[in-house]
Parts: structure tokens; C-alpha cells; sequence
């Protein structure tokens, strides 16, 4: 597989650039006005978020936020980090909760059946189910964020365009 096509496992990259935060900011601000209407940017201080909006966005759409930060040697530090649809994050995050409570739920009853000599068979094989139910969450959300991948190359190349 080719570097550039595989799935990277931490979605943040630093970038460092010989300008100003100020300057690298008006960057951003004048090329938010240029941008293609595709895509959104939003400048807030020393962050700026890049959303793709419109008929490309699609649940699997990323976002990219980048933090600026002075550096020591007098230029800019950039923090950048790719996320998903913070819609879709909430729904993930959602479904592990659920999922580990009931994990931890059926382990207690578990636990307290086996202490008292009762079957604890449907309690097993509930936290058993739960732990395939997790795998398959990881599953899905590496596929989707696969799906995301040239959608994350787009945004990306955006903020190089706008760095120049």
C-alpha cells in the first residue's frame, strides 16, 4: 500500500513557518473571502477550523483545525488536527457509553450470581456480545475514516494554498 493512501493512525501533523502568527492569521482572513464554496473557514484568534459544506460534505466528511502558536525562533508553530463530523463523534461516543454500561451492568450481575451459585451464563455471553459490539464500532469507524481520507488530502492542500 502506498504511503500516501494509507489511514494514518494519529490524525495530527505540526507544521512550522518562518511568519508571524499575525501575519500567517491576515493569511487565513484574506484567503477566507477567495475560498472555493465548497469548503467553509472559520478564524477565531489563534484557531482556524476548515469544514467541507455543500453537496460534498457527507457524514464522513472531516474537519481540520489548526493552532497557531509563536514560536521561539521568531515564526509560527502549526497545530494541525483532522476530526470527524462532530455530529458523527457525539453518535460514537454515545454507542461506547451505552455499550461499556452495559458491559459493566451484566459484569455486576455477573459477579453477583456467581457469588450466590446461580447461573451466570446470559451474563456472559451479554458482556461477550459487547465486546464484538466494541470491535465492530472500531471496524466502522476506521472504514469510515478511510472513506474521509481524500477529503482530508483536500483540506489539507487548501491550507497549503492558503499558507502561500
Amino acid at each position: 500500500m502506498e504511503n500516501e493512501h494509507a489511514v494514518q493512525l494519529r490524525l495530527r501533523f505540526y507544521k512550522d513557518v518562518p511568519e508571524a502568527v499575525t501575519e500567517i492569521r491576515s493569511k487565513f482572513e484574506q484567503f477566507k473571502t477567495a475560498c472555493p464554496a465548497d469548503y467553509s473557514i472559520k478564524v477565531n484568534d489563534t484557531h482556524i477550523w476548515f469544514h467541507i459544506v455543500g453537496a460534498q460534505k457527507q457524514y464522513y466528511s472531516p474537519h481540520l483545525h489548526l493552532q497557531l502558536e509563536e514560536h521561539r525562533e521568531s515564526g509560527t508553530h502549526i497545530r494541525g488536527l483532522f476530526g470527524p463530523d462532530p455530529t458523527l463523534w457525539t453518535l460514537f461516543m454515545f454507542l461506547h457509553f451505552v455499550v461499556a454500561g452495559i458491559f459493566l451492568i451484566f459484569g455486576m450481575m455477573a459477579y453477583s450470581n456467581y457469588t450466590m451459585k446461580l447461573p451466570i451464563f446470559w451474563n456472559i455471553l451479554t458482556m461477550g456480545i459487547m465486546v464484538g459490539v466494541w470491535f465492530m464500532l472500531y471496524v466502522v469507524a476506521r472504514q469510515i475514516r478511510e472513506r474521509g481520507l481524500d477529503q482530508m488530502h483536500e483540506l489539507e492542500a487548501l491550507m497549503e494554498k492558503a499558507l502561500q
